[in-house]
């Protein structure tokens, strides 16, 4: 188990042994994340055989989705992942530098005078707009670098890339040969929803415009399209928030295992009459005489303000000493008061740790409470908790040397 504040701001050279980091996170941290690595690992091993024979990359954007991008790709990498996604190249110097053989794609294209550091990196971009590709031919004919990249044609997203006569324009110098095209792709738009008839058109599409680009591998699904059948998965996969615990099939059970927990520390307790309120705005009024667990998470650690509670509304739960507590009142940006007037007396103490996301609230229930997707719950999560990592072991590899330019 290894534990760090912010993984991404602490020199390696700093880091003290995993007991120290743990008593040290434990005394002093006000939240407790804790990433299970063999559970996403094991994610993604489900996530692969599902999509036999098809490739199954990962992606790692967004710090892995807030969870970390080099003890991610790190763990992935060991059970076999070879091919990684990122959004920039910032993010791509992280996988890089954690996974040396990986090969990693940068999804928010390719600007012009930034080829030097996809060429340093040995990464590729994911090129979706013809001035995009006349930019990465310019560099690549000027430096010799033949690190590849990949086309993304958009099939309905509307959003990154080529449109379909653009597409079929670049295929004379597919036929051509020798065009460092690795990939050609493209986004699904309501993968999630099995019956939407957007799938249907999108596969149709993406399959006619794949096949004209002959030798090249082919990348449709994301992690609900995984699950819409092997018409779907192509030549690889592209699985994101499956990996971290969100369900990619939110018409079914969750077939993925929870992969993160948060706890948050109570700062302190109150006991209030009732008729009194809780809270901005005093919004939330106790109709009994009420015992308040005040707890150190607020908006700022990404537990969101539309999670709480009010005279009308009842708000998200947290997890006390085993029992399931409801918010009291707004969550502000640091502080969130829960109602432990049913908890047994001294049940929970002042510097106990409640669970925020785990012991069976998942990402989702949370989700639901905060008014979003699982995504933005996992993304949103704050710099303030200690970061703890179960499981993944393995050598970490050195950094990447950079790459010359051939």
């Amino acid at each position: 188990m290894n534990i760090v504040s912010d993984p991404k701001a602490i020199p390696q050279s700093t880091l003290l042994s995993p007991e120290a980091n743990q008593a040290a996170a434990l005394a002093t941290s006000t939240g407790v994340l804790t990433v299970d690595l063999d559970a996403i690992v094991a994610n993604w091993r489900k996530l692969e055989k599902t999509a036999v024979p098809a490739e199954c990359a990962g992606v790692v954007k967004a710090n892995a989705y807030g969870c970390g991008t080099e003890p991610v790709a790190r763990a992935l990498a060991a059970a076999g992942c070879k091919t990684f996604f990122v959004a920039t190249l910032d993010e791509a110097a992280a996988v890089r530098a954690a996974v040396s053989s990986a090969t990693i794609y940068t999804l928010d294209g390719f600007f012009q005078n930034c080829g030097e550091a996809y060429a340093k990196i040995d990464c590729r971009p994911v090129i979706g707009d013809l001035n995009e590709l006349a930019e990465w031919d310019v560099f690549c004919r000027r430096t010799g670098w033949s690190g590849g990249a990949a086309i993304h044609i958009d099939t309905g997203m509307n959003r990154l890339g080529l449109t379909i006569a653009e597409a079929q324009g670049i295929i004379p110098r597919i036929n051509a040969g020798d065009h460092g095209i690795m990939l050609v792709m493209s986004h699904l738009v309501s993968a999630e929803q099995l019956n939407s008839p957007i799938n249907a058109r999108q596969l149709t599409t993406f399959r006619e415009i794949a096949s004209l680009f002959s030798g090249v591998p082919a990348s449709l699904s994301n992690s609900s399209g995984i699950f819409l059948g092997a018409q779907f998965q192509f030549d690889m996969v592209r699985p994101g928030a499956a990996l971290y615990g969100v369900n990619p099939t939110p018409e079914a059970d969750n077939p993925m295992q929870p992969v993160v927990d948060l706890k948050a520390r109570i700062a302190q307790f109150r006991n209030i009459d009732r008729g009194e309120t809780v809270g901005y705005g005093g919004t939330w009024t106790a109709r009994r005489p009420t015992r308040l667990a005040i707890v150190s998470a607020g908006y700022a650690d990404g537990y969101f303000r539309a999670a709480s509670a009010n005279d009308g509304t009842r708000g998200a739960e947290v997890i006390v000493a085993g029992k399931r507590c409801p918010v009291a009142g707004r969550i502000s940006m640091d502080l969130m008061a829960i109602d432990v007037t049913d908890l047994p007396a001294n049940a929970a103490r002042r510097g106990h740790m409640v669970t925020l996301l785990g012991e069976g609230i998942t990402v989702d229930e949370l989700a639901h409470h905060f008014g979003t997707i699982g995504y933005e719950v996992l993304t949103s999560l704050g710099s303030r908790y200690a970061r703890v990592y179960k499981g993944g072991a393995g050598p970490m590899e050195r950094p990447a040397e950079p790459a010359a330019s051939s």
